[in-house]
């Protein structure tokens, strides 16, 4: 039946909430399946002006709108991975975790970096002299200062004043809000629950 593959597609993103790996295979499958539609509605619609024969429309409509379905099927596969990809720069920054970028395309590698480049010079365009880095307080912060636990050895951190603090696993700092939220998404630092 007609659309199937591309069916599966859409049910491949409804089981993932994170981004899987790309499925080359079904997509090559449905691009053979709308070719070969292309092509025998070519051959019809030819019949059809040459012939005139009749008969042979509402097979050449049905093709075409499984055609258009498995189009709609693909894109909407392609669109929701970069909807995804979008979502993680704002979550995890700029640099994906090897388990997701493993997952992507080259294409979609090159997409991604493409966005963060555009969205880098956005940020740099905003404020005076550096910036503004709209993905620190993505929710408003209700304090400037967090108490926050180291979870594993980090370095030395400098922080915006010139003072240099050092993070070592288990140890608590009370750290600037924009400074510590790169660091808790990254999973250096987690918030104190004391």
């Amino acid at each position: 039946m007609y659309g199937r593959k591309g069916f599966q597609l859409i049910l491949e993103l409804d089981s993932c909430t994170d981004i899987s790996q790309f499925n080359e295979a079904l997509v090559k499958e449905v691009l053979e399946e709308m070719q070969s539609l292309y092509n025998a509605n070519m051959a019809d619609s030819n019949a059809i002006r040459n012939d005139d024969n009749m008969a042979l429309l509402p097979s050449v409509q049905l093709r075409h709108i499984a055609l258009t379905r498995n189009k709609r099927c693909i894109l909407a596969y392609i669109y929701n991975r970069m909807r995804k990809l979008r979502e993680l720069r704002w979550e995890l920054g700029s640099i994906l975790p090897p388990e997701i970028n493993s997952n992507l395309l080259n294409a979609e590698i090159q997409w991604f970096q493409s966005y963060n480049k555009s969205l880098a010079t956005y940020m740099k365009s905003l404020g005076e002299d550096y910036g503004f880095n709209l993905t620190t307080n993505i929710l408003p912060p209700k304090t400037p200062y967090v108490e926050v636990k180291c979870v594993m050895d980090f370095g030395r951190l400098e922080l915006e004043d010139g003072q240099v603090i050092l993070l070592k696993k288990n140890t608590y700092h009370l750290l600037p809000r924009s400074i510590c939220e790169p660091l808790i998404r990254q999973g250096i630092l987690e918030h104190n629950n004391i």
